[in-house]
């Protein structure tokens, strides 16, 4: 008997945005809570307390509604919430991830403190920075950056950031609000000032 149905072929690949937001960001708008936050606070976490904020724009400069930020950073002495950082955790319960989706305008903010200085894999100091994965519709990988702060002088020798090229290190840049503790960073998934995103 002759199998009367047809091969088609390889079928695409598909993302899975905008299911991240739906699934991992509810923030009320649905009927269970969310498993993590927009903030890293912490009863007994110290430092400077700041907040990032900014818009998601995709590659024809539209905001995306429906993006999910998830950020892991060192805590204002530089030790990772993590097994592998074997340094003493003041902060014991900081966790140093937090998760937001973005609004309809594409708007998303993360409410933390300011990271310490960490070391490279070789040692070298890098200036306090947070990584920053992106998730949405139309990618099939999520992507990786970096958050630095303009006004740390410490940017002009790390390692990492040295290695984008000079015109473009903008794009990985939060800048300071002039009196307040709020740093500013829009990211673009693609197109005119694309935000660098690294190959990990």
């Amino acid at each position: 008997m002759q199998d009367s149905v047809k091969p088609n072929g390889i079928t695409p690949s598909q993302t899975v945005g905008p299911f991240f937001k739906y699934g991992l960001t509810p923030t009320g708008d649905y009927a269970w809570n969310d498993a993590f936050t927009n903030s890293t606070l912490t009863p007994d976490v110290t430092g400077d307390r700041v907040r990032i904020e900014g818009r998601v724009f995709d590659g024809d400069g539209a905001v995306v509604p429906d993006a999910m930020l998830e950020i892991w950073q060192a805590d204002a002495q530089g030790r990772f919430a993590d097994p592998q950082d074997k340094r003493a955790l003041p902060n014991a319960s900081f966790r140093g991830f937090a998760r937001c989706g973005t609004d309809k305008d594409g708007n998303y903010s993360f409410d933390t403190v300011k990271p310490g200085v960490v070391p490279d894999p070789d040692g070298k100091p890098q200036a306090p920075h947070i990584v920053l994965a992106v998730f949405a519709r139309g990618m099939l990988r999520h992507l990786y950056t970096r958050i630095y702060f303009s006004d740390e002088a410490g940017n002009a020798a790390d390692p990492v950031l040295g290695l984008v090229p000079a015109d473009r290190r903008a794009t990985l840049i939060a800048v300071r609000e002039a009196g307040k503790a709020v740093y500013k960073l829009d990211l673009r998934l693609q197109g005119d000032n694309e935000t660098v995103f690294f190959d990990v």
